[in-house]
């Protein structure tokens, strides 16, 4: 996902066709017998970009038996990983990790280091410097599977039992400048958006924040997409072009990051900058609640389809979600939640409160395309709780397809430096056994 996310907080595809974040999945575009893309949506890949493919991705499900987790009853209400409970996983070295996969992760691994080091982990499993031996390691290179056998060691948050989606990097029609055709503003941050951090006015609310903008002497909500779209922030949020279709612009902003490409043929790179503050609602679950799809049309395709042929209703429904994101423009590759680029086939979305982002995780899917090393490097707001992922595919007609009809499950396995599970262990047993003070 790529909100959050300069790309830094997406809402996966399977949830605009089914439960707005949640639920279950999306078939594959590309079966057999699935009706080819719909609407305008256009893709272009750079010459050697996403060349490498990890995973053998085609668009077909191939099938895959997960490996099962250890049986664990976790308590109700849990906030974070270390409140769900670990357990220890496989030996790393007996995972199915591919050399690519490795050679891959390793070196996404190596680029998260700073800020995994420097970041305060909320999911209470590691400290900063419990990372640093295998930082140097990574920078030392070697052999990439040795390289995670000799330094990690496979946990299990929770039950562990994984349920991963997918995004993807869009390319949509767009124009530096307003012309017939190109009427769909794409802004930047507005300057009477406010960002307040609770935590600096009470301990209570620590690691809590909200958005909004000060209308007298208030702090009030944000406008929302029906205000924003009549017009209510086009004195203070910078044009930074202009898209062709609002269709396609909506769907950017659920990815949170993409190209438009400008009628010349060159290709202006936007990523997230900030978002309105206001939730996110999945219009597909909206969609398959009102029975406005058909069978077969649950896809991000035959929403795109549904809203082209029902422009005035598709409006409508659109606005429905209140979330708007604002973006910036990109000199580079997309970032990921850390500040990092992010890499198609190798980073991945988790919720930081389960798991430390830079982290490795070894996903075991009923998917052959999602098993593997993944490193969780982004966060995205449907993306929550413990084993939740959304795989990033990277840019183009394939990532489309695979990430659009990703829904996978099995176990989730992190890989933390080894002795992290003796010293929690060690922690919590010194906890149970404290005596209360009188």
């Amino acid at each position: 996902m790529f909100w959050r996310r300069g790309i830094g907080a997406s809402v996966p595809l399977a949830a605009l066709a089914l439960s707005a974040c949640v639920g279950g999945g999306m078939p594959p575009v590309a079966r057999e017998g699935a009706a080819p893309p719909a609407g305008p949506i256009r893709h272009h890949v750079t010459r050697g970009e996403d060349a490498a493919n990890l995973r053998g991705a085609t668009g077909q499900i191939v099938g895959a038996a997960p490996l099962a987790g250890q049986p664990v009853v976790v308590p109700a209400g849990v906030t974070n990983a270390a409140a769900a409970g670990v357990v220890a996983g496989p030996p790393v070295a007996s995972l199915p990790i591919t050399d690519a996969q490795a050679v891959a992760a390793r070196a996404a691994f190596a680029r998260s280091c700073p800020g995994l080091m420097r970041r305060t982990d909320t999911s209470g499993l590691t400290r900063g410097t419990d990372w640093q031996g295998a930082c140097a390691a990574a920078a030392a290179g070697g052999d990439a599977r040795a390289f995670f056998a000799t330094w990690f060691e496979a946990v299990q948050v929770g039950d562990g039992k994984a349920f991963a989606t997918g995004y993807y990097e869009p390319e949509i029609r767009g124009s530096l400048d307003r012309a017939p055709g190109y009427e769909v503003p794409v802004y930047g941050r507005p300057s009477d958006l406010v960002d307040v951090d609770l935590g600096k006015f009470s301990d209570d609310l620590k690691g809590k924040t909200v958005r909004g903008r000060v209308q007298g002497k208030a702090l009030v909500p944000y406008y929302d997409r029906t205000e924003i779209e009549g017009g209510a922030i086009a004195r203070t949020a910078p044009v930074l072009a202009w898209a062709a279709d609002p269709v396609e612009i909506f769907f950017l902003q659920i990815q949170g990051s993409g190209r438009l490409r400008l009628p010349d043929g060159n290709v202006l790179r936007i990523g997230y900058d900030t978002q309105n503050g206001r939730s996110y609602t999945g219009i597909g679950s909206l969609m398959r609640q009102r029975g406005l799809l058909a069978p077969g049309q649950a896809s991000m395709q035959g929403i795109v389809a549904w809203l082209h042929a029902h422009p005035d209703e598709g409006r409508a429904l659109m606005r429905e979600n209140k979330s708007f994101v604002f973006f910036r423009e990109l000199d580079g590759p997309p970032q990921g939640a850390m500040g990092y680029a992010v890499t198609g086939q190798v980073s991945a979305a988790a919720d930081p409160k389960f798991v430390p982002l830079g982290t490795p995780v070894f996903l075991s899917a009923d998917r052959a395309d999602a098993t593997g090393l993944w490193v969780a490097q982004d966060t995205g707001g449907a993306i929550k709780g413990a084993n939740r992922f959304d795989t990033f595919w990277g840019a183009g007609p394939l990532a489309e397809t695979v990430a659009g009809g990703m829904s996978a499950r099995g176990s989730a396995f992190l890989l933390l430096p080894i002795g992290t599970l003796a010293r929690l262990s060690a922690a919590a047993s010194g906890a149970a056994g404290a005596t209360p003070s009188p």
